[in-house]
């Protein structure tokens, strides 16, 4: 036998083949490969369970492309805070009207500022303070969140950051401490 001859049996099955004159034997390769890729599927099925138990207890290796868009978000949501939204501004239009028609022809001065201006601006601070609370909140869900790239940690944290100085700007313009409401001359 030459060198060919006996890679070739060695690589693969020899069977009977009913093609051949005399009832030679001819070299299958695929039986051979589906011998041995069931002895190597036996021994992988524990690798692959012994890998795929330690990526599980590793934790997830993802992108981390939702917890990047998680704090962009938190980003976006605490600059809307700190300019306000069209949301507000309707609820503050809503409060204006309703002020309005509460105190048409029987109000006080001090009602009237009360009621038309007091009530909006108060209304505006809130919306900003839910909207600056929120983007508070995806921002430390992300912080939270194990092993995420030194950027998206950035991001979150100018996020929360930013968020914070909204929520004390909406609860100091809720509360007046900034500024108070005019009041009525005499």
């Amino acid at each position: 036998m030459d060198t060919k001859t006996t890679e070739k049996t060695e690589e693969a099955a020899v069977r009977p083949d009913s093609e051949s004159t005399g009832g030679a034997a001819v070299t299958d390769g695929a039986d051979l490969t589906a011998e041995r890729g069931a002895d190597r599927d036996a021994e992988g099925d524990d690798e692959s369970a012994r890998d795929e138990a330690a990526v599980v207890a590793a934790g997830p290796e993802g992108t981390g492309v939702g917890a990047a868009a998680a704090a962009v978000v938190s980003a976006a949501l605490s600059v809307v805070a700190l300019t306000g939204t069209w949301t507000g501004r309707v609820v503050a239009e809503r409060e204006t009207l309703v002020g309005q028609i509460k105190t048409s022809g029987t109000g006080t001065p001090a009602q009237q500022i009360s009621e038309i201006y007091g009530d909006a601006w108060h209304s505006t601070a809130l919306v900003n303070g839910v909207f600056a609370l929120l983007a508070v909140l995806v921002a430390v869900l992300v912080l939270a969140l194990p092993r995420r790239p030194l950027r998206v940690r950035a991001i979150a944290v100018a996020g929360a950051v930013l968020g914070g100085l909204g929520l004390l700007l909406s609860a100091g313009t809720y509360f007046d401490l900034f500024l108070s409401l005019p009041t009525a001359g005499s």
